[in-house]
């Protein structure tokens, strides 16, 4: 109302401030007129405030309405946040759930997974077993168990070098291999040839393709077996009748990286003969690492198997395989005494502690080679420029449950 008041008051000064001078004040007519004016605008001030107080009370219900839908908004909110938290609580307590069942069940799964691999494991074990027990199965069951004799079958100036006969034959004939790098092969008919040098009937000379090198050539069934010179590990298998390469192979493993005995330092593979075929005996991975027993097929030149082997480099001269068994020959410092030290047997049908103290007559230096001939049960040895043939005292193994 107080708006209303100062409005009317505004009007009639503003309308005064429009009156004619006072000379036209006498004029009834344009009094009128003014009056009727005056009586519009009230009028219409009158609808304005009428307008006015209308949209007030509209305003009035509205801001209740309004406060009354906030206040039922908020509770609806609290119920809400609740139920949502609620909810919240209850997925998760189920995901926990859900984790546990899937933890059990990745459990039970590593568990089949683990029985299953050791399973398999076990499985290939045997099979293993098998395949190896098929490999080295022969009549052969021996075991050494002491050197008998030493016989010194001829000396020369050589230190370095390897003879034998040829292991898997009836030949009579002797070869003779001179250094441990060269291509010159001397073949005597017989042992005693070759004791007198006789010269009837005189030494054949068999000038090989290839040079070997080191000391551990052998000779099965006419074919001479060794490690080609300038090769990391190629061995090759050449026919002494026809005088040409038959075969070659790269030996696996590591072969040829490093010396097989400390005290051989010229063979970095070792090849030996025994009742069970060709092996191949090198040095593994590092400075006088452990010995790699290799079985090879001589038809083929195949690998049928191979052994890391417990025995080491270090200290070693020499080695040589009878009925399936690896045997190293130990000379700490290389002169002394000469023993075998370790033995493998890829059965483990015999150990260390099955066999008494194997000692080799005393040498003054380490042998340059020893070979088994399984034809005549005898070790031929190269030692100082000397060869010896070393007779041999065995027994049988027990045999495998």
């Amino acid at each position: 109302m107080m708006a209303l008041r100062r409005a009317s008051a505004f009007l009639v000064l503003f309308l005064a401030a429009l009156l004619p001078p006072p000379q036209c004040a006498q004029d009834p007519a344009m009094v009128h007129y003014i009056y009727q004016r005056f009586q519009v605008l009230e009028q219409g001030l009158e609808k304005c405030t009428q307008a006015t107080r209308a949209y007030i009370q509209d305003f009035r219900e509205f801001s209740k309405n309004i406060s009354a839908m906030l206040g039922r908004c908020q509770t609806y909110t609290s119920e809400y946040k609740s139920a949502v938290t609620n909810l919240v609580l209850r997925v998760e307590r189920a995901q926990r759930e859900i984790d546990y069942l899937e933890y059990l069940r990745e459990a039970d799964v590593c568990v089949e997974s683990e029985d299953k691999t050791l399973t398999e494991k076990l499985i290939q074990e045997a099979e293993e077993e098998k395949k190896i027990r098929n490999l080295l199965n022969s009549s052969c069951d021996n075991m050494l168990m002491g050197i008998k004799s030493l016989k010194i079958v001829k000396k020369t100036t050589d230190t370095h070098g390897s003879w034998m006969k040829d292991a898997a034959s009836n030949s009579q004939k002797v070869y003779f291999l001179i250094g441990s790098r060269n291509k010159t092969v001397w073949e005597f008919a017989n042992i005693r040839a070759f004791m007198e040098d006789s010269t009837k009937p005189a030494p054949r000379k068999l000038i090989l393709t290839h040079s070997w090198q080191g000391t551990g050539q052998v000779i099965h069934k006419g074919f001479l077996f060794f490690h080609n010179q300038g090769t990391l590990n190629e061995i090759i298998k050449y026919n002494l009748q026809k005088r040409t390469v038959e075969d070659r192979m790269l030996l696996p493993g590591g072969a040829g990286r490093g010396l097989v005995y400390q005290h051989s330092p010229s063979t970095y593979i070792d090849l030996a003969v025994d009742e069970h075929g060709l092996w191949a005996i090198h040095s593994g991975p590092g400075i006088y690492g452990h010995l790699v027993l290799t079985k090879i097929e001589p038809g083929t030149l195949g690998v049928e198997h191979s052994w890391d082997t417990p025995c080491r480099s270090q200290d070693a001269e020499a080695s040589f395989l009878l009925c399936g068994v690896l045997y190293v020959v130990y000379s700490p410092g290389g002169h002394g005494s000469h023993r075998i030290t370790c033995v493998y047997d890829p059965l483990g049908t015999i150990g260390e502690e099955d066999l008494p103290k194997l000692f080799f007559p005393r040498r003054p230096r380490s042998h340059s080679m020893i070979h088994y001939n399984p034809r005549d049960k005898q070790l031929y040895a190269w030692n100082d420029g000397n060869q010896i043939i070393y007779k041999l005292q065995t027994k049988r193994k027990q045999p495998l449950e």
